[in-house]
């Protein structure tokens, strides 16, 4: 299959494309045809390469058929492309969220279309599998960009196995750099030490994603891991041993803390800790949510810091769009700054329902690349992306 997408035309054939030459066309070409002019135009290609470039730049914009629109694995090989295409360079790494949940088909192999789409663009020497570091920090990559995943690891984030990373890598060709996974706090706050193991058995850096939740439901506030609560220091105890087991293992760690924070589906947004109010907290200029959620952040670094655990590569994670939209909400205001921040992570979703807007990849990454290359200078990676079939 192309990794244009799944369009069939019993009046065009298609010779071999890369991506990535196919990407190079398209700030020249500007579309704007009705689907007959479309379609016209198709037919007068007589140059293969040439064809599938009108072909793909036109299922990007209106007028194109819905079912090129509607591609899961069209929506994979335009992700793919884009990265290659130069337009972000400050994104050093990607990885795929490998998990059918609420009803939605995110895995890759949901259709052999996708699954394919997904191992011809990540087999461009573009998506590097070996991590560079600088101390016990990651660094960014000499050339490329990082190829990691969240490989499935259960409803739950943290059933993980060596098994299910070797079970990804075979299926996607492609060997990972890390495998995500979450540190859910749900039977109290411990260092997940099974999990690293299992992960450094398959060769892989471990990524421990510090969620402060008591269950698993969304869209309120945790009765237990309040971000005061954290700020004020009634964690300590164990947070403590926590950065002592993780400076015990003398190997090199990746963290987050509180993902995809600008959400209000997660009880640490600032919606559930003291919203766009400024007079309670902190800085009377600053909304108190965030501000609670930068200093508790900050707070969990230092203790970690204190206690040795100084191999920690530290991200601070978001999602490209804030929920809800309000000035207090903005990413900018929940960012713990530079000193506490190594790199920076971002989530990327297309429709994860058939009946949700469909957008690409490119598009979503627009909109927010912005505000994240105006934040800092630090790199830029992409925790998490995927789409369901439609």
């Amino acid at each position: 299959m192309s990794p244009i997408g799944i369009w069939r035309s019993e009046q065009v054939a298609f010779d071999r494309i890369t991506t990535t030459n196919m990407y190079d066309f398209i700030p020249r070409i500007k579309l704007q045809k009705s689907t007959a002019q479309w379609r016209r135009m198709a037919q007068r290609c007589v140059n293969g390469v040439f064809c599938a470039v009108l072909l793909w730049t036109a299922c990007t914009k209106e007028g194109a058929p819905d079912a090129m629109e509607k591609s899961k694995a069209q929506w994979i090989a335009h992700a793919f492309a884009s990265l290659e295409s130069g337009r972000y360079p400050r994104v050093k790494a990607v990885a795929w969220w490998h998990e059918n949940f609420d009803h939605s088909q995110l895995r890759v192999d949901s259709s052999p279309e996708s699954l394919q789409a997904y191992v011809r663009g990540v087999r461009s020497s573009t998506f590097v599998t070996m991590p560079i570091w600088k101390g016990d920090k990651l660094a960014v990559p000499d050339s490329g960009i990082y190829h990691a995943a969240y490989p499935d690891f259960g409803g739950t984030e943290d059933r993980v196995t060596a098994e299910r990373i070797r079970a990804f890598e075979d299926l996607v060709e492609k060997n990972i750099v890390w495998a995500y996974f979450s540190n859910n706090w749900y039977d109290g706050l411990r260092f997940p030490q099974e999990e690293v193991q299992a992960i450094l058995e398959a060769g892989k850096v471990p990524f421990i994603r510090m969620m402060p939740r008591t269950n698993f439901d969304e869209g309120g506030p945790d009765p237990n891991y309040t971000m005061q609560r954290i700020i004020d220091g009634e964690f300590d105890e164990a947070l403590r041993r926590w950065a002592t087991e993780a400076a015990r293992l003398r190997l090199p760690l990746l963290v987050e803390f509180g993902a995809e924070v600008n959400g209000n589906w997660f009880p640490w947004n600032g919606q559930y800790n003291g919203g766009g109010t400024t007079m309670e907290y902190g800085d009377p200029q600053t909304p108190d949510g965030p501000e609670r959620f930068r200093d508790a952040y900050r707070h969990i670094v230092e203790i970690c810091r204190a206690h040795c655990a100084t191999n920690i590569t530290w991200f601070f994670h978001v999602n490209a769009y804030s929920a809800p939209e309000a000035q207090w909400n903005t990413i900018e205001q929940y960012y713990p700054g530079d000193a506490y921040v190594d790199w920076l992570g971002v989530s990327i979703y297309g429709p994860q329902t058939s009946d949700e807007p469909y957008r690409e990849f490119s598009e979503i990454l627009d909109d927010v690349y912005p505000q994240l290359t105006d934040l800092t200078d630090k790199p830029i990676a992409i925790l998490e992306f995927a789409v369901t079939e439609l």
